[in-house]
C-alpha cells in the first residue's frame, strides 16, 4: 500500500571541496534527522545548514524564497539547467521533487510531472548523479522533496546497539532545517488565495519553536508571496506553478526562459 507521507532531504553547496562522500556505489553519503513538520522531513548534514540560511536572511530583514521543480521533467539535463536558472535568479533554497509512482499527496500538475519523468526512465540514482555535477555550481542549498518509500527502500540512518562509534558521530550531528507549514488542506496545487488561517498558524508555530517556518502549498502569485511574507513567514515555497512552466512549455529552452522571468517576479515580491 502506498503512503502519502512525504519527506525532505537537504543538500548544501560546498564549492571549495568535494561535494559528496561516496559509498562504494558512488552515491552521496547522507545523514538523516527527523523534524516536526506537517508532513515529515529528513535532512543531510550540510556545511552551512538551512537554519543558517534562514538566520542570515532574517537578520537582513529578508524572507527566504524556495521554488520547486520536479527532477526529470522534461529531462534531467533540463533539470540541471533549471537549477542553475533558479539559483541565478536569487533563489535562497531550491526544492527538487524526486518522482514517485504513487504521488498521493500531490496535485494534478505535479502528479503529471512525476508521471512524465518516470516514463522517461528517471531514477533516484540518476538524479543523484546529476546533482553530483550540478551542486558545486550552485550558490544555494537544494532540498530533495519526496515520499518516504524511496528513502526507506535505500535505508535511513539510525543509531543502534550495533552502530560503530565512528558512524554515530555523523548521525547525531545531522543538520537542522526548518518547519514546513502546509497552507491548505488537500493536495498540492496553485490556488486563487491563501487562507487567513495561515497567519494564526504561523503565530502558533513560532510560539512553539524558534526554528524558521516556511509556508508552501497553493502559492503561485507575487501578491500571495508578499502576503505570506507579511504574515511573518521566514520562507515561501512555490511549486506547481514552477513545474507547469517547465512541463508544458513548447521546448525546454522556452520553459527555462519562462521559468527565469517568473522566478524573478516572485523574488522581487519578497522583502
Amino acid at each position: 500500500m502506498a503512503t502519502a507521507m512525504k519527506t525532505t532531504l537537504f543538500l548544501q553547496p560546498k564549492k571549495s571541496h568535494n561535494q559528496f562522500v561516496s559509498h562504494s556505489t558512488q552515491r552521496p553519503n547522507v545523514s538523516f534527522k527527523s523534524f516536526t513538520v506537517p508532513m515529515a522531513s529528513i535532512s543531510t548534514t550540510p556545511t552551512v545548514g538551512l537554519s543558517e540560511t534562514f538566520s542570515k536572511l532574517k537578520k537582513q530583514g529578508k524572507v527566504v524564497f524556495i521554488p520547486y521543480i520536479t527532477a526529470g521533467d522534461p529531462d534531467l539535463s533540463t533539470t540541471a539547467e533549471a537549477l542553475k536558472v533558479l539559483d541565478s535568479c536569487g533563489s535562497d533554497i531550491i526544492e527538487l521533487g524526486i518522482p514517485y509512482s504513487d504521488p498521493l499527496a500531490d496535485g494534478p500538475v505535479i502528479q503529471a510531472t512525476t508521471t512524465r519523468a518516470l516514463a522517461r526512465g528517471t531514477s533516484f540514482n540518476a538524479i543523484l548523479d546529476m546533482l553530483k555535477e550540478v551542486i558545486p555550481q550552485l550558490s544555494c542549498p537544494v532540498a530533495l522533496f519526496t515520499y518516504y518509500n524511496p528513502i526507506l527502500k535505500r535505508g535511513v540512518l539510525l543509531t543502534t546497539p550495533t552502530t560503530p562509534t565512528e558512524r554515530m558521530k555523523p548521525i547525531v550531528e545531522a543538520a537542522e532545517g526548518f518547519v514546513y507549514l502546509v497552507s491548505s488542506i488537500g493536495v498540492i496545487g496553485a490556488r486563487t488565495s491563501v487562507s487567513d488561517r495561515v497567519q494564526s498558524l504561523l503565530q502558533d508555530i513560532k510560539k512553539a519553536t524558534d526554528k524558521p517556518v516556511a509556508v508552501g502549498f497553493g502559492i503561485s502569485k507575487p501578491e500571495q508571496v508578499q502576503q505570506v511574507a507579511g504574515w511573518g513567514a521566514d520562507g515561501v515555497i512555490v511549486g506547481s506553478a514552477m513545474v507547469k512552466l517547465l512541463g508544458e512549455a513548447k521546448s525546454p529552452e522556452e520553459g527555462l526562459k519562462e521559468l527565469e522571468a517568473y522566478t524573478k517576479t516572485l523574488k522581487a515580491a519578497l522583502p
